[in-house]
């Protein structure tokens, strides 16, 4: 039986994570703190301890809206999903827990890969492990969220390749995009605190254009600036001739990097700069001692044109790698008819909190 302990030393907190299977960069301390100083989520950690061992970790947010109290682990918890004991123990502890602060619903958002490669193509494969956590979950009252907070589908690219092979994986047209770049002088330099405002300008270009809504400068401030101090981001910019063209923010912890954020201009894009900036975050993330380059993101159905990540898709395909399909977001409703009635209303209860 794994029993619980709460962390209240950030160290401690990300180092015990770090060592654990399925940790994500959104289990870290800074991102607790981060969504409470910028949206409200208080954040509670749990270390889970099998005699002196660290075996899961799970970083609970928690927020109210309007009465009710709603609780979400993102991307989490974290531990060794193989072990059948100790997931249904966290899963049945994470109810327990939900139940005795008051909450409506405890949503969790698990690491686990439930399949590779996209469905009905010869390279698509399930997994049993993404198989068996589902069926846990469902029997211990969980139910698969229509509330998706992160996403469910992305493209990753093992990372330890030599860059020959890195390069070799990739389609032509996009290794042809790479050095035309370089032929028409797009250099790529790392950006800092002091370049966000400027990194926030091209973003909200990129909203505009791209239709999709961002939020004020202070939350990217914090959210780009604290991680680049804690040395858990690390941002590229691609500039021509002086003019930023586009960056990426990279966000990094234990062996794996993503793409979180990107941006471009609509200026000099025959000049490819998205194309370097890609492969430059995939160099920094290899010598950064990475294993694993997560893009962020893939559409939910990739039969459909109009997933509002299609194109996205496409151009993350050209990067080689896998399509990686994950198990999603899970709730555990506590007070079910509160919890339905809540997923109902809830655009109208954010609009009253002022969220």
């Amino acid at each position: 039986m794994a029993e619980e302990v709460t962390c209240a030393d950030p160290a401690h907190w990300n180092h015990a994570l770090e060592s654990l299977p399925y940790s994500h960069v959104l289990q870290t301390w800074e991102w607790g703190e981060f969504k409470r100083e910028t949206v409200g989520w208080q954040p509670e950690r749990f270390l889970f301890r099998r005699a002196d061992a660290v075996v899961g970790a799970a970083q609970i947010l928690t927020r109210r809206t309007g009465p009710l109290r709603v609780m979400y682990v993102p991307k989490g918890p974290a531990l060794d999903y193989g072990d059948t004991e100790l997931r249904r123990e966290v899963f049945t502890w994470l109810r327990h827990h939900a139940r005795a602060r008051g909450a409506i619903f405890v949503k969790i958002d698990p690491d686990v890969v439930v399949g590779t490669g996209i469905p009905g193509e010869p390279d698509a494969d399930e997994t049993n492990l993404g198989r068996e956590v589902v069926a846990d979950l469902r029997a211990l009252g969980y139910r698969f969220s229509g509330e998706q907070i992160q996403f469910r589908n992305t493209h990753q690219i093992d990372l330890t390749p030599s860059e020959n092979d890195l390069l070799a994986a990739m389609k032509q047209k996009t290794r042809y995009n790479i050095r035309l770049a370089e032929r028409k002088e797009v250099a790529i330099r790392a950006a800092g605190p002091d370049d966000l405002d400027a990194l926030y300008r091209l973003y909200a270009l990129t909203a505009q254009r791209d239709g999709f809504p961002i939020r004020p400068l202070d939350y990217y401030r914090r959210a780009w600036g604290t991680f680049l101090e804690a040395g858990l981001a690390h941002a590229l910019v691609a500039d021509y001739r002086g003019t930023a063209l586009a960056h990426v923010i990279l966000f990094r912890f234990g062996k794996r990097a993503w793409y979180f954020y990107g941006a471009s201009s609509d200026e000099e894009r025959h000049r490819m700069p998205t194309y370097a900036l890609q492969w430059a975050a995939i160099q920094w993330a290899r010598a950064q001692g990475c294993t694993v380059y997560d893009l962020w993101g893939a559409p939910d159905d990739f039969t459909d044109p109009r997933d509002p990540l299609a194109g996205v898709h496409r151009f993350k395909a050209g990067l080689g790698g896998q399509v990686v399909r994950h198990i999603g977001a899970w709730d555990c409703p506590i007070r079910r008819g509160v919890y339905e009635v809540y997923m109902l209303a809830k655009p109208l209860l954010l609009r009253l909190a002022g969220a």
